[in-house]
């Protein structure tokens, strides 16, 4: 039997600019790649986040473990907003439109049998413009808390025509959360095969302490709150952080909050910790972007990871830190909760912007009144997040994909 031939077309995957972005997505391919037992490619266009030499920059790669196709052209092709707004769109299709030709000259003129969408819009239309032409089905994954019913007021018009015309057209629709398909289907974006499967964790290198080998870092003091997000505090609200550790220093002096991260509020979260007082004593320290082995470190050694979103689709590193044997204390939100049942089995939730309850979960946790067992924690998560599981639940979807066309 011939092995299904599958393009991925992410919104985000690692790039040139930035190493981390959409790495969910590239932990998806990784998985799919090693245990869907299926031949995989992947095309991914961005506009580019610095000067580029021509219209169009290619980054071809044909000998890692599968394809991977980066195309980037420029942010300002003309210098005039009026033109270049509708340019850079026809620019981003017109790279996937070249990475796909040159992908099937690869492989000896032959098409994909699926074309896999990782995080809509533009991608999807694409592939459906694929399926109208060429007859290839398409299946939809979507992480984006754009969404959740938080968030959901800032999706245009045109995008909801042009989505509720795309979901319904492809084979499947995957989501990493029942919260998220639900919130999807909610805004008539529904599709009648939907399924979920998690996100991928690396159980190999988010493991408990004991495992890890020795850091070169210093110590960090036994009370340890840690936070990993983006900084975009409008979703993530780290703000909302600061000022509740801000509160508990009083209760518990030798607290200190590790925050791990970047984005466009950094400043902004600096100069707010900064006028809490949490810098000048050490209470809190910024680390900046780390690589994923030491956010692993950072999770095996604290008390408890802290999360205060105001939309999550899954929350990657709740379940990272559960399989460090860490909990979590994080908000009953979008996919969230599903991931934390049976309820103050994995760590303790509460309501998003309930600061006094966010207070109240940590000293529980800093007291020792709620405790966790990190056993069970890290095989929780190696039954739903481990790559050979996700891979496993994907090859299974394409087969059944391809077996109704």
């Amino acid at each position: 039997m011939k092995t299904p031939r599958v393009l991925h077309l992410p919104k985000w995957y690692p790039n040139r600019y930035d190493d981390q972005d959409g790495d969910f997505v590239g932990r998806h391919v990784a998985a799919i790649a090693e245990f869907g037992g299926l031949e995989g490619a992947v095309l991914f266009a961005a506009v580019a986040r610095g000067p580029l030499p021509t219209l169009i920059d290619a980054e071809e790669d044909f000998n890692g473990p599968w394809p991977t196709l980066r195309y980037y052209y420029r942010a300002a092709p003309t210098g005039l907003a009026l033109l270049d707004k509708p340019l850079k769109l026809l620019l981003y299709f017109w790279c996937l439109l070249r990475g796909y030709r040159r992908l099937r000259r690869h492989w000896g003129g032959q098409r994909p049998d699926l074309v896999h969408v990782h995080v809509l819009l533009r991608t999807g239309l694409f592939a459906w413009g694929l399926k109208a032409v060429r007859g290839i089905p398409y299946i939809i994954t979507e992480h984006w808390t754009l969404y959740l019913p938080q968030r959901a007021a800032g999706i245009s018009w045109l995008r909801r025509v042009l989505t509720r015309a795309v979901v319904p057209r492809a084979a499947a629709l995957h989501t990493v959360s029942g919260g998220l398909r639900d919130a999807m289907a909610a805004l008539g974006f529904g599709n009648k095969k939907s399924v979920v499967i998690a996100n991928v964790v690396d159980t190999n290198l988010f493991r408990p302490e004991n495992s890890i080998q020795p850091s070169t870092n210093p110590p960090i003091r036994q009370l340890t709150l840690l936070h990993v997000s983006a900084f975009h505090d409008k979703v993530k609200n780290l703000s909302g952080v600061l000022r509740v550790v801000a509160r508990l220093r009083a209760a518990w002096p030798g607290l200190r909050l590790r925050i791990a991260g970047y984005g466009p509020d950094e400043q902004a979260l600096h100069e707010q910790a900064a006028a809490l007082d949490l810098l000048a004593d050490g209470t809190a320290t910024f680390l900046g972007k780390l690589p994923h082995e030491e956010v692993a470190a950072e999770m095996a050694r604290a008390t408890a990871l802290v999360s205060f979103s105001r939309a999550e689709t899954f929350g990657c590193v709740l379940l990272e830190a559960r399989a460090c044997g860490c909990p979590v204390v994080a908000t009953r939100t979008g996919g969230v909760p599903e991931l934390f049942q049976p309820e103050n089995t994995f760590g303790l939730l509460v309501t998003p912007d309930d600061e006094a309850a966010l207070e109240a979960a940590l000293t529980a946790v800093l007291s020792g009144a709620a405790q966790f067992d990190a056993a069970r924690l890290r095989a929780d998560v190696a039954a739903r997040c481990a790559p050979e599981a996700v891979g496993a639940a994907f090859g299974a979807l394409y087969r059944q994909v391809l077996g109704d066309k």
